[in-house]
């Protein structure tokens, strides 16, 4: 193991041990802020900690074995000794490969909270039924997480169907798991409208922004426009009556966002701009990994048919994953919020692709030598 890692390694295991005594402390109890961040970082750098603390141990019994084939004149027992070095020479193989794979430059944005946009693409009412199924598969897997879930905006089409809706995911590795849900998932199945039997394709798109806890964007109040309108859907007398709905649009950059989830005029303006600086960040964040990442527009694209990262086939029951060429056939289950079958692959192919990228940095375990 070259010196940098071994040095970064010892480092981590200094500040976990930090961790657990600053968790320990009873002057600390009462802050609740604090205790969650460190409970949060001590579950991240935990199994770093376990993978090299049992490389070492398994090293120094690797040592230990080597010692006694050198220097034990009992034919048996050397015998039994190269066994036990072969076994554990395996495991401090397999161990090192998962210490490398947690050592892999996380994605500063993986530990954030996620705002998820879905918009009707392609395909007229269709699209704004299927918008609205892929608004409950995620709404059903956030269920499923344990995470929460807050509704900031949507716009439906008066029958069953969402033309676009945004919505706030909070919890442990929200945005981890949820940024592979980013693109245009397209649909195959024959419409409830079609007298024919055909079948029909259409897209929805979906936008998956980063919510950081602290986001230092500075807003120049002078380049918004801010526009007042009444609420649509179900509130009451309250949202038919009275104007709380915010649109915020900022003008250097052409973004619009929009919310109507309070019965407070104020309350969705402070949502609305919590929005906003989400959304900017996430733009300069896409310009600064340009050559790594795709942008939002391309992220969601036109909303096109032939633009897809997803394609669930009802006929076959099929769900295909067309950046890992993957298919499964549990389709009600999937859109019953059982999603994960497909991301954790997607989670493990994006791993692999940063260790192809990273091959030269890979921790590379010299087994100990005896003296």
């Amino acid at each position: 193991m070259d010196k940098s890692t071994l040095n970064k390694l010892k480092n981590i295991e200094e500040r976990f041990f930090e961790i657990e005594k600053l968790m320990a402390d009873q002057n600390n109890a009462s802050d609740i802020q604090m205790i969650t961040k460190l409970a949060k970082e001590h579950s991240e750098l935990k199994k770093v900690v376990n993978l090299y603390q049992d490389i070492n141990e398994k090293s120094s019994q690797l040592l230990d074995l080597k010692q006694i084939v050198k220097e034990e004149n009992d034919v048996e027992l050397i015998e039994l000794a190269k066994e036990d070095i072969s076994d554990l020479e395996k495991e401090i193989e397999t161990l090192s490969t998962d210490l490398q794979e947690q050592l892999i430059p996380k994605d500063v944005r993986d530990k954030a909270d996620a705002i998820v946009e879905v918009r009707a693409g392609t395909g007229g009412d269709e699209a704004s039924i299927f918008a609205g199924e892929i608004f409950r598969m995620y709404q059903r897997y956030t269920e499923l997480q344990n995470w929460s879930f807050k509704l900031v905006d949507m716009n439906d089409n008066g029958l069953g169907g969402i033309k676009e809706v945004t919505f706030e995911i909070n919890g442990s590795g929200v945005f981890r798991k949820m940024k592979h849900e980013a693109g245009t998932h397209r649909v195959q199945r024959v419409p409830s409208t079609e007298s024919q039997g055909r079948i029909h394709t259409s897209a929805v798109t979906v936008a998956v922004l980063p919510r950081l806890e602290d986001i230092n964007i500075t807003i120049n109040q002078e380049d918004i426009r801010t526009d007042i309108f009444h609420s649509g859907g179900a509130g009451g007398q309250n949202v038919n009556k009275v104007a709380t709905a915010v649109r915020l649009t900022h003008n250097p950059s052409g973004i619009v966002v929009t919310c109507q989830r309070e019965r407070s005029q104020s309350q969705n303006r402070l949502i609305a701009m919590d929005l906003l600086k989400v959304r900017l960040w996430d733009l300069e964040y896409q310009k600064q990994q340009s050559e790594h990442s795709k942008n939002r527009k391309d992220q969601v694209g036109s909303g096109d048919r032939s633009e897809k990262i997803r394609t669930y086939n009802f006929p076959q029951g099929r769900i295909t994953d067309h950046r890992i060429n993957e298919s499964v056939y549990n389709l009600d289950e999937f859109l019953n919020g059982s999603i994960d079958i497909l991301i954790d692959k997607l989670i493990r192919n994006e791993q692999i692709m940063k260790l192809s990228e990273n091959e030269d940095n890979w921790i590379v375990f010299s087994y100990p030598q005896s003296n």
